[in-house]
């Protein structure tokens, strides 16, 4: 039994007995049928003591009605609260109190849009926790839910992390609604539904589901919001967080999920029918279902021509395998196969290693190691002084292990290289799963040479073709073969000739009509 089946077998236990702690330590108030207003206020002051961002405002309005209105501050639009909602009750003509709930409740006097009624105080609290206010009259059984949030939020921007020279310069941000506005502005069709979940026991971080109606697969969504479902978890403060409990195997160092900073990539998702998981108060996005091959394609591949996408794509595939294995290569050779090199090479190689006094794969992990140790360092330095930090770092560090008499040359040159064919990975969670299994790999190869690289191979790929996300092989369409599907993975074929979606991820395969190449000319256009 996997542990993703004991976790879904666990979790309804879980969850029932956290609610039954909830329900018997949350005071439940009691409401007098005429729901005086007194009582009201006053519960709700002793449920939100303690905190000093809790404005409560009373106030008498039309024919001597008392009124309250409970905001946090710093989360309200004042300026729409005192024109569009005080101004206006306090200037409500009525002859008696029950025509002026009336009016109020019935005729929807309110100038603000997108107001609901609530009915009980515990509504109210959730309401005012999530940055909105209410209005309690008294003698009424409804609350008013205003939405005039207003807080900071930081301007859209570029992506800083899937930046690139062509296509849109728009990434998301840490607010749930104008992320979703983003991909709404590319997809501009009512087939594009969303759901809204609230996550965390404490923080009640609201979450969406995004889906297109008809290209999307229903036991697909329905996977994914039963697995969210089971989250039983007192704080959501990211999309890491909703990531970790969603995958298929969880001990896997490959990423099953596809993060992303960008909404026309979110948008390319759901046109083939995947699924985006927005997360407030994170700039990221996450895509389900995944494939390695989706993983290894960046957004520059369908804004450059074809032919380019194509090539790029190769340099890529080839420097993944470069970034994975070639330091173990180097010492499987070095060590077991010194046949295997030129003998002039192989002259250059040992005399360089002459003066060394660890055998190679000590070498490669001195140097592999002080690498990691520099790229981390990197990003922890403020950017003002990080990449020349780094930079002189790599270049004292590399001189003086080599006049020391440490590391042989050779192995600085395969160590940078490799540490280069490491960043040319689109995605940073991929990158580093390649990163982490170099380390195994070399060991195999310092103690079973080219065998040893073989066999590692051998386990990784039994590994992957086991791999599923969402139910989805992790290597397709390559492993099981889809020749349909092959125009966007080896190769990124015209966008005239990508006429179908992805067959295992969308019911719905038909991207395009019939296009046709064939362009007339008039006989004015070809004399001129």
């Amino acid at each position: 039994m996997t542990y993703f089946h004991w976790f879904m077998k666990r979790g309804p236990e879980i969850h029932e007995d956290n609610e039954m702690n909830n329900r018997q330590k949350e005071p439940v108030p009691v409401e007098d049928e005429t729901y005086p207003i007194e009582k009201r206020v006053a519960w709700l002051r002793q449920q939100l003591t303690d905190n000093s961002d809790v404005a409560f405002h009373n106030f008498i309005a039309g024919p001597a009605v008392a009124c309250a209105i409970v905001y946090l501050r710093g989360m309200i639009d004042l300026a729409t609260l005192q024109e569009d909602v005080l101004k206006i009750v306090l200037r409500m003509d009525a002859p008696n109190a029950d025509e002026f709930r009336r009016q109020l409740f019935d005729r929807k006097q309110l100038s603000v849009s997108d107001y609901r009624f609530l009915l009980t105080l515990s509504e109210g609290i959730s309401s005012i926790l999530d940055s909105k206010a209410i209005l309690m009259i008294d003698g009424e059984q409804r609350i008013i839910e205003l939405p005039l949030t207003k807080h900071s939020k930081r301007a859209i921007e570029e992506p800083p992390n899937e930046s690139g020279i062509k296509g849109p310069r728009e990434a998301f941000i840490e607010d749930a609604d104008i992320n979703l506005t983003l991909i709404r502005k590319r997809l501009k069709t009512p087939k594009f539904k969303t759901e809204t979940l609230r996550i965390g026991t404490l923080t009640q971080t609201k979450v969406l589901v995004g889906y297109i109606d008809g290209i999307c697969k229903k036991d697909l969504l329905d996977e994914v919001k039963f697995r969210l479902s089971k989250i039983d978890v007192d704080s959501v403060l990211g999309s890491s967080t909703v990531e970790e409990y969603l995958d298929d195997t969880p001990f896997s160092p490959f990423p099953q999920l596809q993060y992303t900073e960008r909404p026309d990539i979110t948008a390319a998702a759901l046109l083939e029918g995947r699924v985006a998981i927005i997360v407030d108060g994170t700039p990221i996005v996450i895509i389900a279902p995944v494939t390695l091959m989706m993983l290894l394609q960046s957004s520059e591949d369908y804004y450059q021509r074809f032919i380019a996408s194509t090539w790029i794509r190769w340099i890529r595939y080839f420097f993944l395998f470069v970034s994975l294995l070639l330091p173990s290569t180097y010492i499987a050779i070095t060590t077991f196969h010194p046949e295997i090199i030129p003998s002039k090479l192989l002259v250059t190689v040992m005399s360089s290693r002459e003066i060394v006094p660890f055998p190679a794969l000590i070498e490669a992990f001195i140097m592999e190691i002080s690498f990691e140790a520099l790229r981390e360092a990197a990003i922890r330095i403020p950017k003002s002084i990080g990449q020349a930090v780094s930079i002189i770092g790599a270049l004292i560090i590399g001189t003086a292990v080599v006049q020391a008499g440490i590391v042989s040359a050779a192995m600085v040159i395969i160590v940078s290289l490799t540490g280069i064919a490491s960043f040319i990975s689109p995605h940073y969670d991929l990158g580093l799963a390649f990163r982490l299994l170099r380390f195994p790999i070399m060991i195999l190869a310092g103690f079973f040479g080219l065998f040893g690289i073989a066999c590692g191979m051998l386990f990784l790929y039994i590994h992957l073709i086991n791999l599923r996300s969402f139910g989805m092989p992790y290597l397709s369409p390559i492993t099981p073969l889809i020749p349909s599907d092959l125009k966007d993975t080896l190769v990124r074929a015209p966008w005239w000739l990508m006429k179908k979606r992805p067959i295992q991820a969308a019911p719905n395969k038909t991207r395009q009509g019939k296009v046709t190449r064939k362009w007339s000319y008039s006989e004015e256009d070809s004399n001129d």
